[in-house]
């Protein structure tokens, strides 16, 4: 049995979907990994698949490019001929979707977050409603990552209710991500750290964190304010390496750049800090909270359902970068006690509800259920 799976890019199947492509192996399945080639590619056939380039335009609304998408969809399911479809991210679940239900594959969608597009208004978000709508029409199952997001597409009729279930993000693997030994500040002159993990987007709360860095070193000079991920990224709300570079210069934060591996950063962090706008499940917050840290985000769709405010981190206003400078300063008023307990009640908290094997047991009875339909049907 074929399971083909789809997603933006090689970077994205390596660092999010890797728990799940092993398990997939492991039971016995042919997996065939789909992606834009990157660097990260070459390390996909490790995790026990076959990867297969395909080129898109992730960010593009030109009809042509889409149109010339669906037909190279269209034209590896005839090639491969999976028995099931997995889609992630806009692309993959739009035209992914529509080639593999043009010729009778079932589908399995997962809704990671809505992104840049569902935050604004516009003609552009009517366009993706209507593709979602038609794509997931003849889904055998869709995931999503919050309530939030379901009802979003429940209400406005872009899905099926009772084909909907619900994920805890993409699952977080907890020996990888094990509890980090916290450091204590008291009697050292080592500076506090925080360090928000995102691509470097506007819509991630990035121009918040800066202004908020800028409270905090006045008031706070023990602290430091970090970021580490892609800038200059192939998106709208895009923050120019430029842009990056001033606020370097200006002494406001420190940029660490990109990394493969965020645990060695998250490891000399004491608190990491996410004032997204809007995310799926934000998978940086799972892996700080996996670690034992303490983290602060906003009271937003897929932030919130990360923190318990309070307990294991602080939830701030939405584009308030002052309320988020008062909770950074709340955790810096803490003691080394309060914050090792608060980062131990997190990864707590991963264990009860973030699990990744929670995702995969749930991936493996949507697939199972849908050979069994067919195995049904063909007797």
């Amino acid at each position: 049995m074929k399971i083909l799976i789809s997603l933006n890019t090689a970077w994205n199947l390596l660092n999010f979907r890797a728990g799940l492509i092993r398990a997939l192996a492991a039971e016995g399945y042919e997996v065939v990994a789909v992606a834009p080639y990157d660097d990260h590619a070459l390390q996909l056939p490790d995790l026990g698949c076959r990867y297969l380039p395909l080129e898109m335009d992730n960010q593009g609304t030109h009809p042509g490019r889409d149109a010339l998408l669906f037909w190279r969809f269209l034209r590896l399911f005839m090639r491969e001929r999976p028995n099931v479809y997995l889609g992630y991210t806009v692309k993959p679940n739009v035209f992914g979707s529509l080639a593999a239900r043009a010729l009778g594959i079932p589908v399995i969608n997962n809704i990671a977050g809505l992104g840049a597009v569902f935050i604004r208004d516009g003609w552009l978000v009517k366009l993706v409603r209507r593709l979602y709508r038609l794509a997931l029409g003849r889904s055998a199952k869709v995931f999503f990552q919050n309530d939030d997001d379901r009802q979003l597409f429940t209400t406005g009729g872009l899905v099926r209710a009772e084909i909907t279930d619900l994920l805890p993000g993409s699952g977080i693997d907890l020996t990888k991500f094990s509890v980090a030994p916290s450091h204590s500040l008291t009697g050292t002159d080592r500076k506090f750290r925080f360090l928000l993990i995102a691509r470097m987007l506007w819509d991630k709360g990035v121009g918040e964190y800066v202004e908020a860095a800028r409270i905090i070193r006045k008031r706070w000079p023990q602290a430091e304010c970090c970021l580490l991920g892609f800038v200059d990224v192939q998106n709208p709300a895009a923050i120019s390496r430029e842009q990056m570079d001033s606020w370097v210069e200006e002494g406001i934060v420190n940029y660490l750049g990109v990394s493969d591996d965020v645990r060695p950063e998250i490891a000399v962090a004491d608190c990491v800090v996410l004032p997204s706008y809007r995310e799926g499940t934000p998978r940086a917050l799972l892996e700080a909270a996996a670690m034992g840290r303490p983290i602060i985000t906003t009271d937003a769709v897929g932030c919130r359902e990360v923190v318990d405010d309070g307990h294991n981190g602080f939830l701030c206003k939405l584009r308030d970068a002052g309320d988020l400078a008062e909770k950074m300063e709340l955790m810096l008023s803490l003691s080394d006690e309060q914050r090792r307990e608060m980062g131990q009640r997190g990864r707590e908290k991963m264990e009860r509800q973030f699990d990744e094997r929670i995702v995969i047991e749930k991936y493996l009875k949507a697939i199972q259920d849908i050979l069994s339909r067919q195995t049904a049907q063909s007797n």
